[in-house]
């Protein structure tokens, strides 16, 4: 079987370099002689994944003004309203290899959650065009995401992946009868853990993770976070480490992060961990912390992988129904709106704390089996060849 990743932004995203690299291990674990090829927007920064067979250039091209290009998918627009044309254009590094392969993965996770999305569902319907078979893996959707156009999209894939119950059951609900409920494949990831950084204490160190993204949508959640850091260092003699794990230019949690570490330093009890580790080895650092505070889905789900007690300052139904899976409630998640609430921050911190010990027995017990419908996925996919 020979397996086309898409909808992959790059490494620089930990959390995209997480799926692609558990994905590519499971599956080659679990499929016989499976070869899996990545196309990536941009591939330079996924080398750093060598169990893979091939990285493509999936990044979009332009078209030139006044080009027979632009000359007839202007006039397609124009007459017929449609973009077909020009987006088979613009996609064609990813579409010229779909003939290559069996099967496409769109694996972008959480792609369906910002609104539509012309340039996947182009290169979703060439796919069932050349007779491939088409896959969207480990996915998150929320119903407010949910459009006509995208219900129509989503009814080409041969098969849908949801890595949470939440994602799962609207989509059942809308009709869908190619869904399966699994759970992120890098639940699964290794770990490389590294030399501890000076300040560290072994077993007492809580880490936070904070992006520009949450920063963004909800433009007083920075000043709460900051609030209840200054709370964990009055009240509990923890070490913090701050921990990146988006590093792309202009959504880089390391900028944000340092600009409390700038504020702190001088506690002696607060530590930046680099912008510059690869997911396998922040994922290292994280399964050492006594607890976790993370705005990014794929730095949470490397402490749950780990039972480390988490806190999710989340932004969408990936966080609430991942929680949800593990908890059987949306534990210790606060929405977006509130994250810049400084009181409840203090109070799901606190509630952390007085239930460390039943949090880490309750993920001892249920991680296994969550690894488990990691693992199912692939059985699901080997069953499509």
């Amino acid at each position: 079987m020979k397996i086309m990743m898409f909808a992959h932004g790059g490494s620089l995203n930990r959390g995209c370099e997480a799926i692609v690299r558990s994905s590519t291990k499971i599956i080659k674990e679990k499929i016989t002689g499976a070869k899996v090829y990545l196309a990536s927007e941009k591939p330079h920064t996924d080398n750093i994944i060598t169990s893979l067979d091939g990285i493509y250039d999936g990044s979009k091209s332009h078209i030139k003004k006044y080009s027979l290009d632009w000359l007839l998918s202007s006039l397609q627009f124009k007459l017929l309203q449609n973009e077909t044309y020009a987006l088979g254009i613009i996609e064609q590094n990813i579409i010229s290899r779909i003939k290559d392969v069996d099967v496409c993965l769109s694996i972008g996770g959480d792609n369906y959650c910002y609104g539509e999305q012309p340039n996947w569902y182009e290169i979703d319907r060439r796919v069932k065009t050349q007779g491939k078979k088409l896959v969207l893996w480990g996915c998150s959707i929320g119903e407010e995401d949910m459009s006509d156009r995208k219900l129509n999209d989503l009814k080409l894939f041969d098969l849908i992946i949801a890595r949470e119950s939440l994602t799962y059951n609207m989509l059942l609900e809308k009709g869908l009868r190619n869904v399966k409920l699994c759970a992120d494949p890098a639940f699964t990831m290794e770990q490389e853990e590294l030399q501890l950084p000076v300040g560290w204490q072994i077993g007492n160190t809580l880490g936070i993770n904070f992006s520009p993204l949450v920063w963004e949508r909800n433009k007083y959640s920075k000043e709460a976070v900051r609030k209840l850091i200054d709370h964990i260092l009055k009240t509990t003699d923890m070490t913090i480490a701050l921990t990146p794990h988006v590093i792309y230019q202009g959504n880089n949690d390391y900028e944000v992060l340092k600009s409390f570490h700038e504020e702190l330093k001088a506690t002696g009890r607060v530590i930046l961990l680099p912008d510059d580790l690869t997911a396998i080895q922040y994922k290292g650092y994280i399964a050492r912390m006594r607890f976790f505070i993370g705005a990014r889905t794929h730095a949470t789900i490397a402490a749950y992988s780990n039972c480390v007690p988490t806190m999710v300052l989340g932004y969408s139904v990936k966080s609430k129904g991942i929680a949800k899976d593990i908890f059987n409630e949306e534990k210790l998640v606060l929405n977006i709106n509130e994250i810049s609430d400084k009181s409840k921050l203090i109070n799901r911190f606190n509630e952390m704390i007085q239930d460390e010990e039943a949090i880490k027995q309750k993920l001892k017990q249920t991680i296994p089996t969550i690894k488990q419908m990691s693992y199912k996925a692939v059985e699901y996919l080997r069953e499509l060849s």
